[in-house]
């Protein structure tokens, strides 16, 4: 599990991200870097990262499915993702 401050801050983020979209992309069509140094950095979406629904790991995560690697497969050995059997030849 991430820690709770970790997964603030994604949140804190997500929330600056969606407020500040609309400002960001008008100002860089402008081309007004002046005024776009001046929003907070956390708005930015390069700042967010992926992050696994139910632990809040940020690596391994697998973008289809929205949890890391180690969760997917634990819920495809007890058969709870459709469609999604362990491979074998």
């Amino acid at each position: 599990m991430a820690k709770k401050s970790v997964e603030a801050r994604q949140r804190k983020r997500e929330q600056l991200n969606e407020q500040f979209k609309e400002k960001r992309k008008e100002l860089k069509s402008q081309g007004n870097w002046t005024e776009l140094d001046k929003l907070p950095r956390n708005g930015s979406a390069v700042r967010l990262k992926n992050r696994c629904k139910l632990t809040g790991r940020a690596r391994g995560y697998i973008r289809y499915f929205g949890v890391s690697r180690l969760v997917f497969r634990d819920m495809a050995l007890n058969g709870k993702i459709p469609g999604v059997r362990k491979a074998s030849w």
